[in-house]
């Protein structure tokens, strides 16, 4: 059983600092054609620091979400399934839902301060940030073993049970209209739901955050470098917290106070272990962007795709680009996690991309027949 599985219920939280009144970067977004350094090397990069991280009240779900649900299914193959999500429903039958997913190694709250500007934007709609297997959620098989199978299919067919039982869990007559909005391997799983169509017409579009086929793929060669550098362990919440701002991993105090708790585990000799062990999931990182550009260009819905920089862009996308097929939206000044360096700005992009696309607003012209029978001439 994983390190995951066996923490899933007995792990104690010790609750991180509070959001503090750091000020995010003042820099406004906008689109261009500016780039930016990679962000897989700006972790390598460590700022000064006083070694100590203010404490605080802590910072839970309920700070972002209104419940959080643990959802258990029974497959016909008699495997089990405990899945994980925060919620927020939408306020009317008619609002939209936002549908979350994170990177690897990442949790629901990696989008938790996006989560909270959005909601303040578009107060009537709904959000849910799901947790994927080995990262909050565990499936095991008819003989009770933990299931770690992470390919890109699975991980997908995961995303649409939880929507679904989560819309069974909260007595909602049926799924809300849905925009999909993923980060890293996330994206990857949001590109792969909207092209298998399994959801129908409720997938209204999607987002894809800071994840690209071609520079993923290049990034991959790298990764157990990058894995093998970082701590494999902290004495304390507080000091894993204090890597992720010094190193550079995340920009934004507030939000790495939310995020990074969730990411631990407390082992008996008492320091702090990552619950994923992202090494152990290197069988499936091709299976997680192979063929990513061209899905993403090809699947139906309206298409978001947000970079910290230009230079992510592989040919694929930058020929659909030019041909208008997808929005961009370029963060210069944002790392590899987008949403959470700079939550207010990519919370005003989602919302702006969704009310462009909001089928309740569209306006069509008038057909000719009715013009005729009004006595207009057309």
């Amino acid at each position: 059983m994983s390190d995951l599985a066996k923490s899933f219920a007995a792990t104690k939280f010790v609750p991180p600092p509070p959001a503090s009144a750091l000020s995010e970067d003042p820099e406004s977004h906008y689109v261009s054609d500016s780039s930016s350094a990679s962000s897989m090397s700006s972790t390598g990069t460590l700022r000064p620091t006083t070694g100590q991280t203010p404490s605080g009240p802590s910072i839970t779900w309920n700070d972002y979400f209104t419940q959080e649900l643990y959802l258990e299914h029974i497959f016909d193959n008699k495997s089990r399934a405990k899945y994980h999500v925060y919620v927020t429903p939408p306020d009317t039958i008619k609002a939209p839902l936002f549908v979350l997913h994170h990177g690897a190694g990442s949790s629901g709250m990696s989008l938790a301060l996006f989560a909270r500007e959005l909601k303040m934007l578009l107060p009537d709609a709904g959000i849910i940030s799901l947790e994927a297997r080995e990262h909050g959620s565990v499936v095991y098989d008819a003989e009770g073993n933990v299931n770690s199978d992470l390919s890109i299919d699975v991980l997908s067919s995961d995303m649409v049970s939880m929507l679904k039982l989560t819309s069974a869990k909260l007595g909602w007559p049926e799924l809300p209209t849905m925009l999909l909005v993923g980060h890293s391997l996330g994206g990857a799983v949001v590109t792969e739901t909207a092209k298998s169509g399994v959801l129908g017409d409720r997938v209204l579009g999607y987002a894809v955050l800071d994840v690209v086929e071609g520079s993923a793929m290049d990034a991959l060669k790298s990764m157990q470098s990058y894995l093998s550098a970082r701590p494999k362990s902290f004495p304390t919440v507080d000091a894993a917290i204090d890597w992720h701002i010094r190193s550079r991993t995340l920009r934004n105090l507030a939000s790495a106070r939310a995020s990074v708790p969730p990411l631990l585990m407390m082992i008996p000799s008492g320091v702090w272990v990552w619950k994923t062990d992202l090494s152990r999931t290197e069988a499936y990182w091709e299976n997680w962007f192979s063929g990513m550009s061209s899905k993403f260009l090809t699947a139906k819905g309206a298409k978001l795709l947000m970079l910290a920089g230009t230079d992510r862009l592989d040919r694929e996308l930058m020929i659909g680009q030019m041909q208008g097929k997808f929005q961009l939206y370029v963060f210069p000044t944002a790392g590899h996690f987008l949403q959470e360096d700079l939550p207010e700005k990519t919370a005003e992009a989602i919302a702006e991309f969704f009310r462009r696309n909001d089928r309740n607003t569209l306006v069509l012209p008038p057909k000719v027949s009715d013009l005729i029978a009004q006595g207009k001439k057309v």
